[in-house]
């Protein structure tokens, strides 16, 4: 499955923001030569600003351009940190994202996910587990857990693709953020045949929970990373 043309300007426009490649208060180039740059075509670049400038990362003034926007710290944290819940493919804008599908079926959720998530009894959800590759290199085993009933109609293809493209673009749910702890131990035997490991190489892993704006949890999940391609980032402040 192939990224909606303005998710992957939207999320490289984005990702040169965050890393400072477009500054405060500069301008960004204009629609046409976006089009030229991105191969798209008018109204796929304006949808694509559209999205940057409802998430208050740009500002279009009329007769003069579009520019980023002057910041607070802590709104840079708040977006920077948000990013991190867009997913593997919309963090990869020009990459190659494929997903090897390991398995892919609907069970009743035990009690270690209802207490994850806050469900009821009686409640069904996917079972997902995939390997992610990037440009052809496995990176990450997730295995995922969502309720049916919030994400209904999930199918193979969008488990090979993006999930939450097809939360956020087909169903026009919102993910507004998530909770995540990392760890680091040693990689299992399947962990080191699909990343390609050696016996003792260690790997990061990340549980988390997401959620969407409103509030509502959708997402219990584990992450194996390769030990070379995982890094967090996080921000202390004091009070």
């Amino acid at each position: 499955m192939t990224m909606k043309k303005y998710i992957f300007i939207s999320s490289d426009i984005r990702k040169k923001i965050l890393e400072g490649v477009y500054q405060a208060n500069q301008q960004i180039p204009f629609e046409k030569d976006l089009c030229v740059e991105y191969d798209a075509s008018k109204m796929t670049v304006k949808k694509a600003l559209d999205m940057l400038v409802s998430e208050g990362l740009i500002i279009k003034r009329r007769g003069s351009g579009t520019f980023v926007k002057d910041l607070a710290t802590d709104e840079i944290e708040r977006i920077a940190v948000a990013n991190q819940f867009r997913g593997t493919t919309a963090l990869n804008p020009g990459k190659e994202v494929k997903s090897k599908v390991l398995e892919f079926k609907v069970i009743e959720a035990d009690n270690l996910v209802k207490n994850k998530l806050n469900m009821q009894e009686d409640t069904f959800v996917y079972d997902i587990y995939r390997v992610r590759h990037i440009d052809g290199k496995p990176l990450v085993m997730e295995k995922m857990y969502m309720p049916i009933d919030l994400i209904p109609g999930l199918k193979k293809a969008n488990i090979e693709g993006s999930i939450y493209e097809y939360i956020e673009e087909d169903l026009g749910l919102k993910i507004q953020s998530g909770h995540r702890r990392v760890s680091v131990r040693k990689a299992t035997e399947i962990e080191q045949q699909y990343l390609e490991l050696d016996s003792g190489d260690p790997v990061a892993v990340a549980e988390q929970i997401a959620y969407f704006d409103t509030g509502i949890a959708f997402e219990y999940s584990i992450s194996v990373h390769r030990y070379d391609s995982f890094s967090v980032e996080f921000v202390l402040t004091r009070e």
